[in-house]
């Protein structure tokens, strides 16, 4: 409790930052699916021919997985606030549209038929009489997608939209419990606060002859003639109306100016998900930052692919990716000659087909390793891949995800080494650890500067047969940046040859063991550098 309490008040700016965009982004998203689904609901309440349709395919997208249908949209809508707003209004959508056409289809009809009979339009039927009986219920299913989305919005850091879920992620991605909490109890207590305003709307909002609301009730009782008045009754509805649309234009509004700031010569830095990637991402966006005078987004917490996408897409100018990764997984090739050869031949490729610029090289290569506990090795005597391939029948291996899809990760290494694992259980990021030291797993995929190496004491093995391919760290930027800002090549440049494997493993150690966050840990790496000042 005492290391949480510490964490809440050394990191509470970056705290309140993401909560803020938490809140912007829900917010937006809430109002965009009653826009769109209270409309709907009242459309096919009328049209019954298109109602399995619309619903069908409401139920359709419900049935994606979040995390699947927001990657589908990241090569359409791009990165950031984008995607992430239309995934969650669009999950959002079918509490409010069934229970939309569901009120207005269960009104009872002889009440239709009296309000037809006394001349009343079909309009003044669907204002006067449908909407306010079915409002219950349609309150019931707003509260319902709004309470979720708040859930659903902790996604949005996977696509580099920020908000809570960045906390939550990247403790997972380190073990780190304090960081997972300080994302995920602001997001409870957000969701509670959202159910509370809603449940206050939804008593102001629905007319008072049918209101269950027993201070409402309470309410009328001493003060009956007041709450009969209709003068009285349309000023509230008009403050309730007038309050939700400045609420709506001031969001708007402040989305615009900061969009509009942002583009005045902004360079984008984007990290893929992982320790290493969101201490280098922070590295560069402060040494550009210091070096500079351009406004510098940080575009952190990304997916392998996402990032690519976005750097060829130019939604992100800056990042560091590994030569080895981008020639099997970009290029699909197979490694040939020095580890020299393969960045000229990489970096001649990215600028050719991608019009992307590798710089000079960090000074280290990050490549993928196996690592078992210490006690397990030892007893089985295993030092190499080819050792593992003798026992690996009798061990489970829990490789990442990408790790087991990928053809240069568990695809080719086991046709290399012939190796037959007893069963493979992925998982992503650091959960493989402690399925390692939990004795779920026996074997896991590793990059060998990982600091979680160093926290859980494990053995890494050799690549007796070389089947890795160099992972040398390089800086990538677009190539349009470096012709119409031509000071950040030198900028970048700064940092070439300065990391070896040793001194990445501390950075990361720092990270995932002392619990240091990543911005603490690139900060006060350039200033040991002496690249920027305290």
């Amino acid at each position: 409790m005492t290391s949480f309490m510490n964490y809440l008040v050394s990191e509470k700016s970056k705290i309140l930052s993401l909560l803020l965009q938490h809140v912007e982004l829900t917010i937006i998203a809430i109002v965009l699916a009653i826009i769109i689904g209270i409309p709907l609901g009242i459309f096919i309440a009328h049209c019954k021919s298109v109602r399995k349709y619309v619903l069908g395919f409401i139920n359709i997208v419900q049935a994606v997985p979040s995390m699947a249908f927001l990657g589908l949209l990241v090569p359409v809508l791009g990165i950031g606030s984008t995607p992430a707003i239309f995934m969650v209004v669009l999950y959002s959508l079918l509490p409010i549209v069934k229970n939309t056409s569901t009120g207005i289809t269960g009104i009872d009809s002889g009440i239709l038929e009296s309000a037809t009979g006394i001349g009343l339009t079909p309009r003044q039927i669907l204002f006067k009489i449908q909407l306010p009986l079915a409002l219950p219920i349609i309150m019931a299913g707003v509260r319902i997608s709004a309470v979720s989305a708040v859930g659903l919005m902790t996604l949005s850091a996977f696509v580099g939209a920020g908000g809570l879920g960045y906390l939550v992620f990247s403790g997972v991605q380190t073990v780190n419990n304090t960081m997972i909490l300080a994302g995920a109890i602001p997001a409870c207590i957000l969701a509670l606060c959202v159910d509370f305003v809603f449940s206050k709307i939804e008593v102001v909002a629905i007319p008072d002859g049918i209101s269950t609301s027993k201070s409402k009730r309470s309410r009328h009782a001493k003060n009956p003639k007041e709450y009969r008045d209709p003068k009285y009754k349309a000023r509230r509805r008009k403050v309730i109306g007038v309050a939700t649309a400045l609420v709506i234009i001031f969001i708007g509004c402040g989305r615009y100016f900061f969009s509009s700031f942002a583009q005045k010569e902004t360079i984008v830095v984007g990290s893929k998900d992982y320790t290493e990637q969101l201490i280098l991402g922070n590295i560069y966006a402060d040494l550009l930052e210091e070096y500079t005078d351009y406004n510098i987004e940080r575009k952190m917490n990304l997916g392998t692919s996402v990032l690519w996408n976005s750097m060829v897409e130019k939604e992100v100018d800056v990042c560091v990716d590994y030569t080895g990764t981008i020639l099997v997984n970009i290029m699909k090739e197979q490694p040939e000659g020095t580890a020299d050869d393969v960045y000229n031949h990489v970096k001649e490729s990215a600028l050719k087909n991608y019009d992307l610029q590798l710089l000079d090289p960090l000074g280290y290569n990050n490549t993928y390793t196996l690592a078992m506990e210490e006690d397990v090795a030892e007893k089985y005597n295993i030092k190499t891949y080819s050792d593992l391939t003798k026992y690996s029948d009798e061990f489970v291996f829990s490789p990442t995800l990408a790790f087991e899809n990928r053809e240069d990760g568990l695809p080719g290494l086991t046709k290399t080494y012939n190796m037959k694992f007893k069963a493979v259980k992925s998982m992503d990021g650091s959960l493989r650890y402690q399925a390692l030291t939990s004795g779920k797993a026996q074997v896991i995929d590793a990059f060998s500067t990982d600091g979680l190496l160093e926290k859980f004491k494990l053995r890494v093995l050799e690549d007796d047969k070389n089947y890795f391919p160099p992972y040398y760290a390089v800086p990538i930027v677009n190539q349009d940046i470096i012709e119409k800002y031509p000071d950040v090549e030198k900028v970048i440049n700064k940092l070439a040859g300065k990391i070896d494997e040793k001194t990445m493993i501390n950075l990361n150690y720092k990270v995932d063991e002392l619990g240091q966050s990543p911005e603490k840990v690139a900060h006060d790496f350039l200033v040991e550098q002496k690249l920027i000042k305290e």
